[in-house]
């Protein structure tokens, strides 16, 4: 329990007053200065006896797209055998605050309060924790209580109807891109790597495991499965920050579509972020995860070492930037197809190999993307 401002401005007021009172003889003076104490002593009175209440709050869903509702719903419950006046229960939610008017709760009664959560702003926002204020009612003194836990939202970027581009990963670099389809379904032996937690059982190899003393398995990879690699530009001196948001959400429009078709998906950064995938729900929600923590970096170069050194290839490469092409000559010959999407359109240019999207915003490139693919 605490006093307000207000109630410490009224107390030294007061305490003024009964001195002025004593100094000067004014009675009126002692008598405003004995009403004043009085009201500061029955605000400490009334904020005394300290909020018993349980609480809980959920905020759902904990995954939404940029400027999408979220809603964080508290349950308010009254455990004890008296009556529990009103008070305001404050939630932060990021840089906001929202303040809930909890209702009087007879004993053992329960109420459910919703509420809206910004989502304007990407990014993985922390909710809570709840503070719990009772105020008297001239708001003299409040008494507070911090309950509930600290919840995450993630607000994901903006994510527009795209279409997935269907392409093969070729067989071997020098026969370029599989067409047989009795080759469907088959394995390519890639490497043999220690076990992680996940992986196929059936895919030990127990001559490696017996000999390094650790549960080894077979990686493979599928010369048929479609491959989609997004490059995306951070760098702070390509992008103005608004632009940069527009560059995240097509990344995620296509990503999003990619990993929803079952294809091998992978984000790469130019700050060095690299997360490959293999397709489904959980890779859409990996990926989308990542952006959404995703900011610019001070890096120079547009091709990070992740790219250039390893050792998958095929599919489309797709670069999310502003038309610099520096660095991706040496990636040309790697991607069955390759997409640039210029985001800061000036004069036209043409690269060859390379199909150049240039669009004002986001739903524009994917819009001229489903064109392209379409």
């Amino acid at each position: 329990m605490r006093l307000t401002t207000r109630g410490v401005a009224l107390l030294v007021v007061s305490v003024l007053l009964l001195v002025a009172a004593e100094w000067l003889g004014f009675v009126l003076f002692r008598v405003l200065g004995a009403v004043g104490l009085a009201a500061v002593i029955a605000a400490v009175a009334v904020t005394a006896r300290g909020l018993r209440v349980d609480v809980e709050r959920e905020v759902y869903p904990d995954r939404v797209e940029r400027g999408r509702p979220a809603l964080a719903k508290l349950q308010v419950r009254n455990p004890a055998t008296r009556r529990q006046r009103g008070f305001d229960a404050l939630d932060k939610a990021g840089s906001t605050v929202r303040t809930v008017r909890v209702r009087p709760l007879a004993p053992d009664a329960e109420a459910t309060y919703r509420y809206e959560l910004p989502t304007g702003t990407r990014g993985r926002m922390p909710v809570g924790p709840l503070a719990l204020h009772r105020l008297d009612p001239f708001g003299l003194a409040r008494n507070r209580l911090v309950a509930g836990e600290v919840a995450t939202l993630w607000v994901h970027p903006r994510r527009h109807p795209a279409r997935a581009l269907i392409g093969g990963y070729p067989r071997h670099h020098h026969d370029g891109a599989t067409t047989d389809d009795s080759l469907r379904g088959s394995l390519d032996l890639r490497d043999v790597r220690e076990y992680q937690p996940g992986d196929e059982v059936r895919h030990l190899h127990w001559k490696a495991t017996a000999r390094t003393g650790r549960m080894m398995v077979r990686d493979y990879a599928d010369p048929q499965q479609p491959r989609f690699t997004l490059l995306l530009d951070t760098r702070s001196a390509t992008f103005p920050p608004a632009v940069f948001e527009e560059a995240v959400d097509v990344a995620a429009s296509l990503l999003h579509a990619s990993a929803m078709a079952g294809h091998h998906t992978r984000l790469v950064c130019s700050g060095g972020a690299d997360l490959a995938t293999s397709g489904g729900p959980l890779a859409s929600r990996l990926l989308l995860d990542e952006l959404c923590q995703l900011g610019q970096d001070s890096g120079q170069a547009l091709v990070p070492r992740e790219l250039t050194a390893a050792r998958d290839q095929g599919g489309c490469l797709t670069v999310v930037t502003t038309g610099g092409l520096d660095g991706l000559a040496a990636l040309r010959p790697r991607y069955s197809s390759l997409f640039l999407v210029d985001l800061l359109p000036g004069k036209p240019f043409a690269v060859p190999g390379v199909r150049v999207i240039s669009a004002a915003d986001a739903a524009h490139a994917v819009r001229r993307w489903n064109e392209v693919v379409g």
